[in-house]
């Protein structure tokens, strides 16, 4: 079935490679997959599938291979193979801004550099290379291939208090006059329609994670004869489903190459609106029908819940639909 995670035991489908089960152990896979498991050329269904599969699994494994994927993805359609590390190395992308910090592109005589500081950096000690984002000179933004094992990049002892998502702490990086390689025009990052695939990517390692929890309910369910335990249960499933279906979707739609940038924007907060709502419904249901006893006395349970909670996060919840209330409203026509 299109987008259902298979079992942790089994090999990902679609994609000939074993399931990592901690994140040293992916980054060390990573450098060996495939480069064709990229969102609108046809590999969409795949790169979703799997990262569902590893969330399901393990989320922190999801989350680092995730971005790792989406650079390989960039690098792709941009049809740019930087020099500034090899072909293995491992990637993370770094795009987010944050108040009080800023990084600029400089250019000189001998080409790009980055100065300044770049928040919200994941496994940035632990990557070969990046895909940042700064400001240009003119105003605008620019993407570039940085190494992040070479001079000049450090990375800061900014504090993770979260419980949930040990293995992939975030942390603001520094670069000091950092070499660097432009990967696409200006501007060309925020405005491809391969922007919001990398988005819904995303919502699949959401929809994997709580696909993981819905396991352990399902495991509680069996063999109790408690109708509370399967009305949450048959709730679970339902939601489930719908982010299923709206993932499967989307692939179809991605891999048609039918949508601007536009269509891809409002279908990608359509899908990461759903796919929340569902975790956030199957993190209140499992805790309801499981009770406290899974929390407190099972590590790898209490982990997965701990893990969504944080990840699901980075939907921005009310202002995400006020941001796709605000793009409907804008468009003529009615969208259903």
């Amino acid at each position: 079935m299109l987008l259902d995670p298979v079992p942790r035991e089994r090999t990902a489908r679609g994609a000939d490679v074993d399931v990592p089960r901690t994140v040293d152990a992916a980054l060390a896979a990573v450098r060996t997959w495939s480069d064709d498991l990229v969102p609108g050329a046809g590999g969409t269904r795949r790169l979703w599938e799997l990262l569902a599969t590893l969330a399901a699994a393990d989320l922190s494994v999801a989350r680092a291979v995730e971005p790792h994927l989406d650079a390989r993805a960039i690098l792709a359609q941009a049809q740019a193979r930087p020099t500034v590390v090899d072909d293995s190395a491992t990637w993370g992308v770094f795009a987010a801004e944050g108040p009080g910090v800023r990084l600029d592109a400089v250019e000189d005589a001998d080409g790009w550099r980055l100065r300044g500081v770049k928040p919200w950096c994941s496994l940035a000690d632990r990557l070969d290379a990046a895909l940042v984002t700064a400001h240009l000179p003119d105003g605008g933004r620019g993407l570039f291939a940085v190494a992040l094992r070479g001079p000049g990049v450090t990375p800061g002892d900014d504090p993770w208090a979260a419980r949930g998502l040990v293995e992939i702490p975030s942390t603001s990086v520094r670069f000091d006059d950092v070499p660097a390689q432009p990967v696409g025009a200006p501007g060309w990052y925020l405005t491809r329609p391969g922007f919001w695939w990398g988005g819904i990517g995303v919502a699949a390692c959401w929809y994997g994670g709580a696909v993981g929890l819905a396991r352990r309910l399902l495991d509680g369910v069996r063999g109790a004869d408690t109708p509370l335990l399967h009305l949450h249960l048959g709730a679970v499933d339902e939601g489930l489903q719908s982010a299923r279906r709206a993932l499967a979707e989307a692939a179809a739609l991605v891999d048609a190459g039918t949508l601007d940038a536009d269509d891809g924007r409002l279908l990608a907060k359509r899908v990461r609106g759903t796919v929340a709502r569902v975790c956030e419904d199957v993190l209140t249901r499992v805790g309801h029908a499981l009770g406290p006893a899974p929390l407190a006395l099972e590590p790898e349970h209490a982990k997965r819940v701990a893990d969504l909670q944080v990840y699901v996060r980075q939907h921005h919840a009310e202002r995400d639909d006020a941001s796709l209330g605000a793009a409907l409203a804008a468009r003529g026509g009615s969208p259903w």
